[in-house]
């Protein structure tokens, strides 16, 4: 994407992961206010390393926290955003429906033992439930941050827009052809029903045209078999 902005190493994860950990402890006096961040880190990090990821891994979490750095100040609460976007698909498994789920409930186990309060611990798990739909209410500014950082990837480039829908398939794999064109192709339809793909204002104006052209593509080229009239 021509307006992407610079993409940080995935090896500063660990780093960017304590610095928002220790932000995100309301009241906290400092850094030894709670346990070592590490630990976390690493834990959550060996989640996005699983052999199962194609697409979600950690270059894409690496992704929608740049993204987030670039929202940042649309947000109400940017600290919890980005931990949200740590958890968001913490648990991933392809063949599972439960994922979103999953994930929330692991931040509202780790987060309180990690040293964050009651309030920014329900506001992260409410905005990882977010992305099952990607559909934040009006005023709902960190769902919006969060939903534009994580549908992004649909603004990209022809080449990059390519490069994640093959990654998508490939997560995917253990299933038919046929099914996956019929599967994909309505998950693509119920995007494109969305008024708006974006809600930030610069999301609205720099990727919501891009991600429509990408999406109505990739449903043309999956064929008029995955029509469902």
């Amino acid at each position: 994407m021509t307006d992407s902005p610079r993409p940080r190493d995935p090896r500063a994860l660990p780093d960017r992961w304590r610095d928002t950990l220790l932000a995100a402890r309301s009241g906290a006096p400092g850094p030894d206010a709670g346990p070592d961040p590490l630990p976390y880190a690493e834990n959550l990090l060996a989640r996005w390393d699983e052999p199962q990821r194609r697409y979600h891994t950690t270059a894409h979490l690496t992704a929608v926290l740049d993204r987030i750095d670039a929202l940042a100040g649309y947000a109400a609460d940017v600290h919890a955003v980005r931990l949200a976007a740590w958890f968001h698909d913490a648990v991933y498994r392809p063949d599972r429906t439960e994922n979103e789920e999953r994930s929330a409930a692991l931040a509202e186990r780790a987060l309180p033992e990690a040293g964050v309060g009651e309030a920014v611990t329900a506001e992260v798990a409410r905005l990882v439930r977010l992305t099952v739909t990607h559909d934040p209410a009006e005023g709902d500014r960190n769902g919006e941050v969060l939903c534009d950082a994580d549908l992004a990837v649909l603004a990209g480039s022809p080449q990059e827009y390519a490069d994640y829908a093959a990654q998508v398939r490939e997560e995917y794999g253990f299933v038919p052809d046929e099914a996956f064109r019929a599967g994909r192709a309505a998950v693509l339809r119920q995007l494109l029903a969305l008024p708006r793909l974006f809600r930030t204002p610069h999301g609205a104006a720099e990727w919501e045209a891009r991600a429509r052209r990408n999406l109505t593509t990739e449903l043309e080229l999956l064929g008029p078999s995955t029509d469902p009239r």
